[in-house]
């Protein structure tokens, strides 16, 4: 019996460490997105306001 509560303990806290990864590599991939579009305008503002 114990050998099984010690197996669905791995199982979960290894399904709750793959949740948690998976969801920060999607934040990680939008917080890039919002980066470079940041840098997109302010290089198109540079280039506008260049003499």
């Amino acid at each position: 019996m114990y050998k099984g509560t010690r197996l669905l303990a791995l199982i979960i806290f290894t399904l709750a460490g793959a949740t948690l990864l998976l969801g920060g590599c999607h934040t990680v991939a939008g917080a890039g997105e919002d980066i470079s579009h940041t840098g997109k305008v302010i290089e198109k503002s540079a280039d506008k306001n260049t003499p």
